[in-house]
């Protein structure tokens, strides 16, 4: 059986490269044309049957010039002209593999090309650039034109760097108000890190009357008991930073558990499977989207304790904490909130074992939500829960009838809330204020003896913040919440006057303790000064003996000495601290009366001195 002539073209050997032609190049794009201009010049080949050019969807390159149909010198195209009927017999996948590698390696090269000649012409640019500045500068001292390898690739450097300064700059502090540009270290005063929050005075005038016993907040909290902290989170008053700090900013020997991608932690008792923490982070919205104090009250304790028997159930404390914002700060981030299409439609708003019915709580918007709505429309809403949130949600609304209004006139309704709100809020254990973090994280450290490990931040910019309103509408919006007004007057004093205590306290409770630290010390002092004296006196008793005729005499004066500079020594101790009060009117008096008064002990103390020697 015959062979056709192009299978018997394929097995013959390749015939051998002329005497002076050049060797096969390993270029793929060398390979590509050569064997294409082969296979268009020789009609009786397969390759010129299957086509006669590049391969489909091979570009050219980016120097390649386009084929002619001519033929080009011999040399050249006698390079490939062994592997011409094989590269026509290569399958069709194959084929596709090597149309696929010299792509890749064409858009490498441009790549390249590109990258390069931009960087020279970058380069070049900016050493004309600061080649003219320099000249300006220096003027004829500098020139940058004879300047040489080194100090270009100095130069560019130095600039490559400055810009990626300017980059990682601009991701770390993407604000104008960057913290890490606040540099204090050049100042001289350590600032104090609990100074004024609010760009006001730092001295603060009281204008209530409290007791020790409100002022003083001191909760014997119990994590490993049955105590538990419940805390009211009223809406747009920072309760969600705050609500984080308690379950992941704490340390505790048992931290809360917050796995990534779930609003709630876990909070476990350190060795029982109960938890410390009644929040939204740590138990949900079990009482309620946003529960207030009338719904908290009578609903944590079933909550916790409803599936024990009554007489099994443990005698709880549930110490309550909340906090408390600006209310026309408040009640415009209120707005920008609803306006984004919040509607707090899961709230029950339970009173008195029954929600509201819809004739005494009335909406104030008809569709889905109240999405878009301007601030007029939200200011004139009658029945807005926004207005005066602060008091009702601290207050009992059992006392008013709940949400009926006609149980009593607005003005005794709107007196007895106010009432209501501003003694549980001064019965709670602790609550804190939006506009002063650092201060509310240190009450509520001392309150509680329990650490944050890192400091709360004060924001001095939010969406409230960016609002602008003139003054008739802000003065609308305090006549909306004249309630939260006196409230949050009344809850500022009351937290600036605990947060002085607190600090008065801490700072004499340093001053005890630096004094019996001194009093210790000279205690030791003089135990160490008889103790050398004794032990000098007993490495030469025959000299003690031919100056004392009567030892026994002498031990027991040294004894009583000793008793007597110890009691004189503690009674000054005692008294130094009066002396330092009374220092002023003690200056009135005369020098020698002075010196009579204040060196009692120690005129005891040289007279005995004397009597022994």
């Amino acid at each position: 059986m015959a062979l056709p002539a192009c299978a018997v073209r394929a097995f013959e050997p390749p015939p051998q490269p002329e005497r002076g032609a050049p060797a096969r190049t390993t270029c793929p794009r060398q390979h590509s044309r050569v064997e294409a201009e082969l296979a268009a010049s020789r009609p009786g080949s397969v390759a010129a049957s299957v086509r006669a050019g590049p391969p489909r969807g091979v570009s050219h390159g980016f120097h390649s010039r386009p084929l002619l149909d001519k033929p080009r010198k011999a040399s050249s195209s006698l390079a490939g002209a062994a592997c011409a009927p094989l590269f026509a017999l290569l399958s069709r996948g194959r084929r596709r593999r090597m149309h696929v590698l010299r792509r890749r390696w064409d858009l490498g090269s441009l790549c390249r090309v590109l990258l390069t000649r931009g960087l020279a012409a970058l380069g070049h640019s900016l050493k004309h650039v600061l080649g003219a500045i320099f000249s300006k500068i220096f003027g004829p001292l500098a020139s940058v034109g004879n300047m040489d390898e080194k100090s270009n690739k100095l130069l560019l450097a130095l600039v490559m760097l400055f810009l990626f300064a300017v980059i990682v700059l601009q991701y770390v502090c993407p604000g104008t108000e960057c913290q890490l540009l606040r540099l204090q270290a050049f100042s001289s005063p350590v600032p104090d890190p609990y100074r004024s929050e609010d760009e006001s005075s730092a001295r603060f005038v009281p204008r209530y009357n409290f007791t020790r016993g409100d002022l003083l907040r001191k909760v014997d909290f119990d994590i490993k008991g049955d105590d538990l902290i419940v805390f009211l989170h009223i809406q747009k008053t920072g309760g969600t930073t705050f609500g984080r700090h308690l379950v992941r900013n704490i340390q505790l020997e048992q931290p809360c558990e917050c796995r990534v991608g779930q609003k709630k932690c876990t909070c476990h008792r350190p060795g029982k499977r109960e938890t410390w923490l009644f929040s939204r982070f740590s138990t949900g919205w079990s009482c309620g989207l946003h529960a207030d104090w009338t719904e908290l009250t009578s609903c944590v304790p079933s909550v916790v304790d409803g599936k024990r028997d009554a007489r099994l159930r443990p005698s709880r404390n549930f110490h309550y904490i909340t906090i408390l914002r600006d209310p026309v700060s408040r009640y415009l981030s209120e707005w920008r909130h609803v306006q984004r299409g919040a509607t707090w439609k899961a709230s029950l708003h339970v009173c008195d074992g029954r929600p509201p019915t819809s004739e005494e709580l009335p909406s104030c918007y008809t569709g889905d939500d109240w999405s878009g709505c301007p601030l007029k429309e939200f200011m004139d809403c009658p029945y807005n829960l926004a207005n005066n949130r602060q008091v009702r949600m601290l207050s009992d609304l059992t006392l008013v009838g709940c949400y009926n209004l006609s149980v009593m006139p607005e003005k005794q309704r709107n007196k007895v809330l106010l009432e209501s709100a501003k003694s549980n809020l001064k019965h709670m254990a602790f609550f804190g204020l939006t506009e002063f973090q650092r201060k509310t994280q240190y009450l509520f450290e001392k309150t509680f003896n329990m650490n944050f490990i890192s400091p709360f931040t004060q924001y001095n910019t939010t969406r409230a913040s960016s609002v602008e309103i003139n003054e008739e509408i802000q003065k609308r919006i305090e006549g909306l919440n004249f309630l939260d007004m006196e409230l949050y007057s009344y809850a500022k004093d009351l937290f600036l006057q605990r947060y002085q205590f607190m600090r008065q306290k801490e700072h004499q409770e340093a001053r005890r303790k630096r004094q019996e630290q001194r009093k210790f010390l000279k205690g030791r002092l003089l135990q160490t000064h008889f103790q050398s004296q004794g032990q000098g006196q007993s490495q030469n008793p025959n000299q003690n003996q031919s100056q004392n005729p009567n030892p026994n005499a002498n031990q027991n004066l040294t004894q009583n000495l000793t008793q007597n500079l110890m009691q004189n020594l503690m009674q000054n101790l005692t008294q130094s601290s009066s002396q330092k009060e009374n220092r002023e009117s003690l200056k009135q008096n005369s020098g020698k009366e002075q010196n009579d008064n204040t060196s009692n002990g120690t005129n005891d103390y040289i007279g005995s001195v004397e009597k022994w020697r």
